[in-house]
């Protein structure tokens, strides 16, 4: 076959290829971007069976709406609450036992990690009903304790994704530091954590992201609605909101809400995409 017509077969396998993702991406896009607009919208736009995308007439009081509504401002914040403290003290212990399994060698080593390693299989689902029995029994339910304790211990799925991603930080600078008489811990604070820096901030990235959008948990363990966290308030004004057949209010909830996710995301994606393939490509 002439080089000119492999040439003219490559760039229309590129175009149909390049087509299919954009409308993939459209497809994938559309949803949020309606849920946006539909904020705008007022409550005829919203059931008129003349189905349209761009608000006529646009309705910028939603906003306000949902930010005058007290249940909304005390899930934020106790989203918040739960994140902080996990992040920080959960980020810690997941970073030293990831370090642990990585750089250092003890007996049983390879069977603690299959072991903490098969826990991520197991869906939430299955120890919530446990769990909730543990945590009545020590006075915890309808508190944050729940959401914070577990999480400051550590997450597997952290571990892991740093445990493979430990060829970063090369066995013999460990070893050199060793020689120089440092200890395990000043070798984890002074080495460790700053090679890893980067995959240590994609993985807390993405663990905001689970505990900031968390239902079932807060769910389960929360009763009072001061209690709240921001993904229960939202289902509070679905359940509300949407026999009033106000759609704007609850998707101006859920704009605010996602706000925090998408300015990670879009800050950090170069961070997490890299991260990602570098751990793919490890053994």
């Amino acid at each position: 076959m002439p080089v000119g017509a492999n040439s003219r077969k490559s760039r229309t396998i590129n175009i149909v290829i390049t087509v299919l993702l954009w409308i993939g991406a459209i497809v994938m896009v559309f949803p949020l971007v309606y849920m946006v607009l539909m904020s705008f919208m007022t409550k005829n736009q919203i059931l008129s069976a003349n189905f349209s995308v761009v608000p006529d007439p646009w309705v910028f009081g939603k906003y306000g709406e949902v930010l005058q509504k007290g249940n909304f401002i005390s899930g934020v914040v106790n989203s918040f609450s739960v994140a902080v403290p996990v992040l920080l003290f959960g980020g810690f212990s997941s970073t030293l036992a990831a370090f642990a399994f990585s750089k250092m060698h003890f007996r049983g080593q390879k069977v603690i990690f299959f072991v903490l390693l098969s826990a991520i299989m197991l869906p939430f689902a299955a120890v919530m009903i446990p769990q909730y029995v543990m945590f009545t029994n020590a006075g915890w339910t309808n508190t944050l304790l729940p959401l914070i304790v577990p999480g400051c211990l550590g997450n597997i799925s952290m571990i892991f994704f740093l445990q493979q991603n430990a060829g970063g930080v090369p066995d013999s600078l460990i070893e050199a530091a060793k020689i120089d008489g440092c200890g395990y811990f000043r070798t984890y604070w002074q080495m460790y954590l700053p090679l890893m820096k980067g995959a240590i901030a994609t993985q807390l990235i993405l663990w905001f992201m689970g505990i900031w959008n968390d239902y079932l948990a807060p769910t389960i363990f929360l009763q009072d609605e001061d209690k709240w966290t921001l993904q229960v308030v939202i289902r509070s004004f679905n359940s509300y909101y949407a026999v009033q057949s106000d759609y704007a209010l609850i998707m101006a909830a859920s704009v605010i809400a996602m706000i925090p996710t998408l300015l990670l995301f879009f800050f950090f994606q170069r961070y997490i995409i890299e991260s990602v393939a570098i751990t793919g490509m490890k053994s």
